[in-house]
């Protein structure tokens, strides 16, 4: 039986995660997720690839809005609310995408500018944005957040055991920064999912994620290795690509919580 054993939020893009209970399940993605960004002045994304400071800062939810402190340094937190007060609307660019983005205060972006060491702005994605998937995957014109590319990103725990398996030192699973983990199956089962529902909502894999460098940064540190890159590459390289992980569409809103058991309906070919 396949359970979920971990939920995940990222609700500014890069910075550190939030493990929850329990997940609202929205078009976009998981609610709160990725619906900030940090942008830098000519208004493109920017993530812990070339700022790295960024995995310290930790955001924590409120029903107003996000805390986010440092989890080195004892400066005071930063409050942003929920949705910034302004009517400041700039089009933003994350990869290939072009879309608006709504801009937070001044005293938001100085904080911000201030702790990774470069000027930036924070932006938040209104109602009104609506940033289509990759046509070639998509099914029904689905959408997403601020994410790298699609609405939630899939990985079984047995695929993180597999890894550490080679792994000279066990990395947790945060090094991939998955929006949901589960227990159960084979290593790398995530890749033959192809259809699957989770308390009622449906569920598609679409694409195995290509990795980016960010899971050789120290999510509580912000130093960096070659690894786990160097082993995966080993076993995991394909079309040029290291490959962990499964990004999701999804069909249907509601909640999915940490115990819900997953019910595969449909299988597809392993990614490798």
């Amino acid at each position: 039986m396949l359970t979920v054993s971990g939920l995940y939020i990222y609700p500014i893009k890069s910075l550190a995660g939030i493990a929850v209970d329990t997940a609202i399940v929205t078009s976009r993605g998981l609610q709160y997720d990725r619906r900030m960004m940090l942008t830098d002045e000519n208004n493109c994304f920017l993530t812990q690839r070339e700022h790295r400071e960024m995995a310290l800062l930790q955001p924590i939810i409120t029903n107003t809005g996000l805390f986010v402190h440092h989890k080195k340094n004892k400066t005071a937190p930063l409050f942003i609310p929920h949705q910034p007060a302004g009517n400041e609307f700039v089009k933003v660019t994350i990869w290939d995408d072009t879309c608006e983005g709504q801009v937070y205060s001044g005293e938001i972006n100085d904080w911000f500018s201030q702790t990774i060491g470069r000027v930036c702005k924070l932006v938040y994605m209104p109602v009104t944005t609506n940033r289509e998937v990759d046509k070639r995957y998509a099914q029904d014109n689905e959408i997403t957040s601020f994410a790298d590319g699609y609405p939630m990103l899939m990985i079984g725990q047995s695929s993180l055991d597999d890894l550490n398996s080679r792994l000279p030192e066990s990395l947790p699973m945060n090094r991939f920064r998955p929006n949901i983990v589960f227990t159960g199956g084979t290593a790398f089962l995530e890749d033959e999912m192809r259809e699957f529902t989770i308390n009622g909502i449906q569920f598609t894999g679409v694409k195995p994620c290509a990795r980016c460098p960010i899971p050789t940064i120290d999510q509580e540190t912000a130093s960096q290795s070659k690894e786990p890159l160097k082993t995966l590459a080993t076993y995991r390289f394909k079309n040029n690509k290291i490959l962990f992980g499964q990004n999701l569409l999804h069909n249907g809103d509601g909640t999915i919580n940490v115990g819900d058991v997953i019910d595969i309906k449909t299988y597809q070919p392993a990614a490798i």
